[in-house]
């Protein structure tokens, strides 16, 4: 299987797009932009078989594609009618019972359930602990940057840049050591790329493959939280295991569910907008000359439009829980909706010249972090913080600095970059 895109029919009308089909997702990026278009012109979300997924036999009915950004603003409001704890938010397909030991957390619940875990974990990111983690930011990023200037020349800059600052930051924040970090690394990248034969040869051993990525970063939170018990620190860990809210603990399930989200989530999302942000200045000269005239005002209108653009994250699925009628259409009880991110940052309706990167685009009300509600991301300041301080060190210290062609990753929950060259 390739991961490099495949010579397929054109699409002329939305009768040819299956978002269901592994194949779609190989497709150039302008080829799916324009099925997003056709898909967000019709009277009515698209409605699509549920995917072939190697480890799970039986499959639903089916989905909505929800493809426009006042679609996705709604549905994400109302969480009691759209629910993300049915079967799992990350899967189009009911998510095995199986799995959800390792990938049930938060972001695949609802309150009150979900209002508890957040409750705890929210109470153990303290103000002072938050306050370290930035500058640990500046720290790293400086560093990094440090090494690239080393090489001389250029480097792999997915794996050598984006993908350090925030793998240190998250396995830092945790109390990880730094001899582990590459087996968080492999273990992420299992997670989110398991459709990539660089990271799953065998596309039959994806479900083993999964439960074994996850049971084994579990372990490692489990046995570092049994030594935080007996030895507090400073790092979130101990936080995390020792946070009582009116009594409420988080179990080891849970702190094991949470800890697989935040180096995932924190780590592959953040790794591949730094990574889009790179390519995007590249291809666009004028609006890396705009930033380098002012990096400091203009870094959060750029770091907004990178997120809007990568949209690194491209669905989250949802379940009615009850018949509603939105926006003119009707959604029975049970029925499935996939909320494509990616497409609703596009959506000519909200953002004008939708395709354009530009850093000054004001306002830019993208769901690049997900919708308004209760699953908006909760790493999203460290999100913002790190692709900001990594973009001000190469602005400032590498202004020269362009990015190849990516090498994307095979996925179509991930819009993800597995391999760059730089140069400068």
């Amino acid at each position: 299987m390739t991961t490099q895109p495949v010579e397929s029919s054109p699409i002329k009308s939305a009768a040819d797009i299956d978002l269901s089909d592994h194949a779609f997702w190989l497709r150039p990026a302008d080829e799916r932009e324009h099925a997003f278009r056709l898909l967000r012109d019709l009277d009515k979300p698209a409605f699509f078989a549920e995917p072939d997924v190697p480890y799970i036999a039986e499959k639903g009915l089916g989905y909505h594609a929800l493809v426009r950004h006042a679609d996705i603003l709604e549905a994400s409001r109302t969480p009691e009618i759209f629910a993300s704890g049915l079967g799992g938010a990350t899967s189009i397909i009911d998510m095995p019972a199986e799995f959800t030991e390792y990938f049930g957390s938060m972001i695949s619940m609802d309150d009150p359930r979900h209002a508890r875990l957040r409750r705890i974990v929210s109470r153990a990111f303290t103000p002072k602990m938050i306050k370290q983690f930035e500058d640990d930011v500046e720290v790293a990023a400086g560093q990094i940057v440090d090494e690239l200037l080393e090489t001389g020349s250029g480097c792999d800059f997915v794996t050598e840049v984006a993908a350090r600052l925030p793998l240190k930051i998250i396995c830092d924040m945790m109390g990880i050591p730094e001899s582990d970090y590459r087996f968080v690394f492999d273990r992420s990248n299992i997670i989110l790329g398991a459709s990539d034969p660089e990271y799953v040869s065998d596309a039959e051993s994806i479900g083993t493959a999964l439960l074994t990525a996850g049971m084994e970063l579990q372990e490692l939170v489990q046995r570092l939280a049994a030594d935080r018990v007996e030895t507090p620190t400073n790092d979130l860990t101990s936080s995390l295991v020792n946070a009582n809210l009116d009594g409420e603990r988080l179990t080891a399930q849970e702190l094991g569910s949470f800890f697989i989200l935040l180096v995932v989530a924190g780590n592959e999302t953040t790794r591949n907008a730094i990574s889009y942000g790179m390519r995007l200045l590249t291809l666009n000269p004028d609006q890396k000359r705009s930033w380098l005239e002012d990096i400091d005002g203009r870094a959060p209108g750029a770091v907004e439009e990178i997120v809007r653009l990568a949209s690194p994250v491209n669905y989250m699925r949802r379940k009615v829980t009850r018949d509603h009628e939105m926006n003119g259409n009707l959604y029975r009880e049970g029925e499935k909706v996939v909320l494509y991110y990616w497409s609703a940052n596009r959506d000519e309706s909200v953002f004008d010249d939708s395709l354009r990167f530009d850093i000054a685009r004001n306002p830019n009300p993208h769901v690049g972090f997900g919708g308004p509600g209760p699953h908006f991301c909760l790493g999203a300041h460290l999100a913002r913080r790190e692709i900001t301080v990594m973009f001000r060190e190469l602005l400032r210290r590498v202004p020269q600095i362009e990015a190849g062609e990516p090498e994307r990753l095979f996925s179509s929950f991930i819009n993800g970059t597995k391999h760059m060259e730089c140069t400068f």
